[in-house]
């Protein structure tokens, strides 16, 4: 029963939100936008949507490669190219239910090259500290060069889920937002104290988020996992910046506004599985957005139809490198002894 639950709250919830989010997303454009969007998809320059997949290709290798540098201290040698399939088969196992991606990844390792499923997920947990630390950093350099952007884009996002917007009656949503996060760290608080168990979590996640960051250091080359770092996250930005090249109308657009679109993107793939029908309308209303002056008739029809592209093009992606590396990923061990390993650890 509790395993039913789990895999409704994890997998069936997310995955209903994104159908009716991929609904509200082409339903709520005019006919005249539903015009647009088609003629803009057929218009774009494939090409540099090709060129920004390379950079997306190049951040998994230097993800692969990074792994190492964690691995190495724990006695683990390991083939680049079998840490790329493992990295790649998780990303496809993510597309379908979230987060189960890192213990597939985990597992793979073990397949291809006998890495204890807890060392080698540990790991994983300690990349993921280091990757939520990058993005806050982005997240935090787009907030100071988006400015008051953030208020009217969130407002109309509000008029899109059919409410009338916070400007128009002069409330500011961050004042909500700073309610809700003050709300939330009561409750934790509270439930610190009063509950051992969620005590004894919350302990662990923070141990985890701590270890994970300190465990770069314990590497042999500490520069070259902060040098990954920078080139993944680098490849990111211009995986999803390069995109814009492909149309006109986008060609000169704002860095703060993509950098604003790249956090709405990040933002839509934890709310559905692989960001189904959430990525396209938060990048898609944000593109809109900045082309409104511009473009007054045709920005809602253009900035759907990129944000679709961008989304379209790097779940492609992700479905094809990850179907590649289960034929090619050496399975030297047997399904069995993963199971039998996993149970254990």
């Amino acid at each position: 029963m509790k395993k039913g639950i789990t895999f409704l709250l994890k997998t069936v919830l997310p995955l209903s939100i994104g159908v009716y989010l991929i609904w509200l997303f082409y339903t709520s454009m005019s006919a005249d936008s539903k015009e647009q969007f088609y003629e803009t998809i057929g218009k774009a320059n494939y090409l540099w949507i090709i060129i920004s997949l390379i950079f997306g290709w190049i951040a998994v290798v230097a993800r692969a490669q990074r792994w190492k540098y964690v691995l190495e201290p724990l006695g683990h040698q390991t083939p680049l190219k079998n840490r790329y399939h493992a990295i790649t088969i998780g990303y496809l196992i993510n597309l379908t239910i979230p987060r189960a991606g890192e213990a597939t990844r985990a597992v793979s390792l073990y397949r291809s090259d006998k890495v204890p499923f807890a060392q080698s997920f540990g790991t994983i947990v300690a990349e993921r500290a280091v990757d939520l630390c990058m993005l806050a950093s982005i997240f935090f350099i787009t907030t100071l060069v988006g400015g008051q952007d953030f208020d009217l884009i969130w407002d109309k996002l509000m008029v899109k889920f059919g409410g009338k917007g916070s400007l128009a009656s002069g409330f500011q949503w961050r004042y909500v937002l700073f309610g809700v996060i003050g709300v939330g760290l009561s409750v934790l608080i509270f439930l610190y104290y009063k509950s051992p168990t969620f005590k004894e979590k919350l302990q662990n996640f923070i141990k985890g988020l701590i270890g994970g960051i300190l465990a770069i250091f314990k590497s042999k080359n500490p520069g070259g996992y902060i040098l990954q770092t920078f080139i993944i996250w680098g490849c990111y930005l211009l995986m999803f910046g390069l995109c814009f090249l492909a149309l006109e109308e986008t060609s000169h657009f704002p860095i703060k506004g993509m950098l604003i679109g790249f956090v709405a993107g990040s933002v839509g793939i934890t709310l559905t599985n692989g960001g189904i029908g959430s990525y396209p309308l938060l990048v898609g209303l944000v593109i809109a957005f900045y082309l409104k002056p511009s473009y007054p008739d045709s920005s809602e029809g253009i900035g759907n139809a990129l944000g679709l592209l961008i989304w379209v093009s790097q779940t492609l992606m992700m479905i094809i490198l990850g179907l590649l590396s289960l034929l090619l990923l050496p399975k030297n061990y047997s399904s069995k002894d993963v199971e039998t390993t996993t149970d254990k650890e």
